[in-house]
């Protein structure tokens, strides 16, 4: 091959792996002439929601600016967040009915379809939302085991294994992503991060800094907290930081001027990035070292390999949290990855992990992974999702497991996987 050839295809075969979602969104002819979708199981975490705590919280000690006017309250879906649900629900109509796994306006028989979800409002409400628009005339019911809003142990994110061993081994992995400094390391790696997240607030005159005679969010005051029955927790700056940080970005998405939505600061697409990068990374500290993803993602793990399982199910939604996004991902070992056009990186608001799984002409069963997620310019512009304008589409590799030529893994490879990942739980130290 002449030599600029090999180097065209070398940058062609790098872009297809940095950029599944331009990439491979659209399964092309050829696909569909090889193979027929039998079942998707969806992981949903909730769409948007007014912060987790309301003005007089510690939210409002880290700024002196008013936050946004929630159209719902604290920690509940908002009204936007049912809106967009909804134009995923049919969004996920459409594919569907363009694969011919179901018909126009479905009825699901009995153990056709599974809605189940965490028994919080958001949850439920998103569950309900997405069901209306992929679902309008079937009158679906959200199974959810308790009165709003308690959590189900299902998707309760606790660990409900600690040893003295384990607890020492848990945090040397967490203590390992801040490097050499250890758990001072990861505060420093935020430093710019925090900056952007820091002038945007105007910290330095909130009444926490105040208190607590601060100039800056300290980077080394961070304490990991794991204890048998509670999620796990940790103290210290960063925690006050990830509250900002999740208030912001859920105001960027609601208010229709960014300029607003940053306190009158004028931040570009990268500095909202940085801003979500404090968010990404406390739930990273929290939830996807190992041994804490295959402990608290344990009971969702079993539930979706039992899902899977189902001959008679053809479609399943589970609606929990981005912790449990982030913690099944972390313990089926998935690669590292960014997704792009958000500037949430790994478990954005409202995204589905998706599994499908494909049969050929020989009855030979396949699978597929993707994080489908609506962009930045989806969720603020309220933009209709359809075939022609889908939401943002990306494939996730898991280590050591081999894909076929057409991206696809064996199914029973992936749910050997699963049983790998979920026996991991009784070998735990």
């Amino acid at each position: 091959m002449h030599k600029n050839g090999a180097l065209f295809s070398a940058l062609f075969i790098s872009l297809v792996l940095l950029f599944p979602l331009a990439a491979q969104a659209r399964r092309d002819d050829n696909f569909h002439q090889k193979y027929r979708l039998k079942k998707v199981m969806v992981l949903s975490r909730h769409n948007i929601r007014s912060p987790l705590s309301g003005n007089g919280s510690a939210l409002a000690m880290v700024t002196p600016h008013q936050w946004f006017k929630w159209t719902s309250q604290p920690s509940e879906l908002s009204l936007r967040g049912g809106i967009l649900e909804t134009m995923m629900g049919q969004y996920f109509r459409k594919w569907l009915e363009d694969e011919e796994l179901i018909p126009e306006n479905w009825l699901p028989g009995e153990g056709e379809a599974r809605f189940y979800a965490n028994s919080m409002q958001r949850t439920i409400a998103t569950a309900q939302y997405f069901s209306g628009g992929m679902l309008p005339v079937a009158n679906v019911r959200i199974e959810h085991k308790f009165a709003p809003s308690r959590m189900d142990p299902t998707f309760n994110p606790q660990l409900t294994y600690v040893s003295e061993p384990y607890r020492r081994q848990a945090l040397a992995q967490i203590e390992s992503m801040g490097g050499g400094k250890g758990l001072r390391g990861i505060g420093e790696d935020l430093r710019d991060e925090c900056a952007v997240l820091e002038r945007v607030l105007d910290f330095e005159t909130s009444e926490l800094a105040e208190k607590e005679g601060l100039r800056h969010f300290r980077s080394d005051d961070l304490q990991i907290n794991l204890n048998v029955n509670k999620e796990p927790g940790m103290t210290g700056s960063l925690k006050y930081a990830n509250q900002a940080s999740d208030a912001l970005i859920l105001q960027y998405y609601e208010e229709s001027d960014p300029v607003k939505a940053a306190f009158g600061e004028r931040l570009s697409f990268e500095e909202w990035e940085d801003v979500a990068e404090v968010k990404d990374v406390y739930g990273d500290v929290l939830f996807s070292a190992p041994l804490v993803a295959v402990n608290v993602a344990h009971p969702l793990l079993k539930l979706i390999d039992e899902e899977l399982s189902l001959k008679e199910r053809r479609f399943t939604f589970l609606c929990g949290h981005d912790s449990n996004v982030c913690s099944v991902l972390a313990a089926l070992e998935a690669e590292p990855y960014e997704l792009p056009e958000s500037i949430e990186k790994k478990t954005p608001i409202g995204c589905k992990l998706v599994i499908e799984e494909w049969e050929n002409d020989r009855g030979d069963e396949f699978a597929a992974l993707r994080l489908v997620y609506q962009t930045v310019e989806q969720l603020r512009g309220c933009e209709i999702l359809s075939l022609n304008n889908p939401p943002g589409i990306y494939d996730i590799r898991l280590k050591g497991l081999e894909l076929n030529e057409d991206g696809l893994y064996s199914l029973g490879d992936l749910r050997e996987r699963f049983s790998e990942s979920i026996a991991a739980y009784d070998k735990l130290p």
